[in-house]
């Protein structure tokens, strides 16, 4: 590679702290990006090189990221041969595309430096944004210029919305891309029986019946030991560990399996519910203020009609609301 054929990469280098130490990527200010080789990419994640390969081969297969200008080579100090640099683009492709401890962390650390650099950048200190504050403005304007006399569109409120809701449009870009993970972070241990939660549901059925909003089929067991075979699962071990290793992870398997397995011959999805909010409390997880009685009911309804490929989607969407 000649001399000037050399992409101009500036010298600003940005550190992602990982638990083993930090990472060095190279900074792009003129690109507004970071780069890194696939040596770099394979360690932030905590992945084999290999898998690096595949995935980047895919993403750029499919035309998902432009590889002219997301793809770079260049010399660098005691190397004979060029090295192939990755943007921040591919390295966040590759993030949503891998299931591991370091990627979910790396995807935080991402989501958290760019937030903030959004956010605070536009609100705070305005200077540091300068034009592409002045440009986000401007855009704003020209919306407001469509739309009618009687409807006022503050820019300030709109950069508002995207702060409070900054969680809502990462989770549904990586609901859409089939990467959303589950989270947890409430490793506590929990002991369920099905003798237990069947005592507990059937509590929940002499209440509804009381009020008359339940008949005497509701929450009776199409099978015997089917809420045990239920349990059994969410709070199966491999390997002397738990499969879903937190709470949150249990309780949204819980609903999922109470919802989709149909284990009663009628109230499946009340008794899901029930059982989900049961469980948490139970395991005296009190943080868990997204989930109001309309998102419960949303998200039983939402797995209800869900396509069973969905599953690990489904039940990651309940941990997220949970975090």
């Amino acid at each position: 590679m000649k001399k000037r054929d050399r992409p101009k990469i500036a010298n600003q280098m940005v550190i992602y702290q990982a638990k083993s130490g930090a990472i060095e990527l190279r900074g792009d200010v003129s690109r507004e990006t970071i780069w890194a080789t696939q040596a770099q990419i394979a360690s932030v994640f905590g992945i084999d090189r290999t898998v690096v390969t595949k995935h980047i081969n895919n993403i750029l297969k499919t035309n998902e990221i432009d590889k002219k200008s997301n793809v770079q080579k260049m010399h660098i100090a005691n190397s004979d041969k060029p090295v192939t640099l990755f943007s921040l683009d591919v390295i966040l492709a590759v993030g949503y595309r891998t299931n591991s401890a370091r990627a979910i962390e790396f995807r935080k650390w991402a989501t958290k430096t760019l937030l903030l650099h959004i956010t605070k950048g536009y609100t705070i200190n305005r200077e540091q944004v300068g034009k592409n504050y002045d440009a986000f403005m401007r855009s704003v304007a020209d919306i407001q210029a469509l739309l009618p006399d009687h409807v006022t569109l503050d820019p300030r409120a709109v950069l508002e919305l995207i702060k409070e809701f900054a969680s809502t449009w990462i989770s549904l870009d990586a609901y859409d891309k089939e990467s959303l993970t589950p989270v947890g972070i409430t490793k506590k241990a929990v002991k369920l029986t099905g003798e237990e939660l069947l005592s507990a549901i059937g509590r929940f059925r002499e209440e509804l019946m009381k009020k008359k909003e339940a008949t005497e089929i509701f929450a009776h067991e199409r099978t015997r030991g089917s809420v045990e075979g239920i349990v059994g699962n969410v709070m199966q071990s491999f390997g002397g560990k738990p499969l879903y290793p937190s709470v949150e992870e249990k309780a949204a398997h819980l609903l999922y399996f109470m919802v989709k397995n149909h284990p009663f011959t009628d109230g499946n999805k009340r008794s899901g519910a029930f059982a989900f909010v049961w469980f948490l409390r139970k395991a005296r997880v009190k943080k868990f203020a997204n989930i109001n009685p309309a998102t419960l009911t949303a998200l039983t309804l939402l797995i209800a009609e869900s396509d069973p490929r969905k599953k690990e989607q489904m039940t990651a969407l309940v941990t997220q609301l949970l975090k």
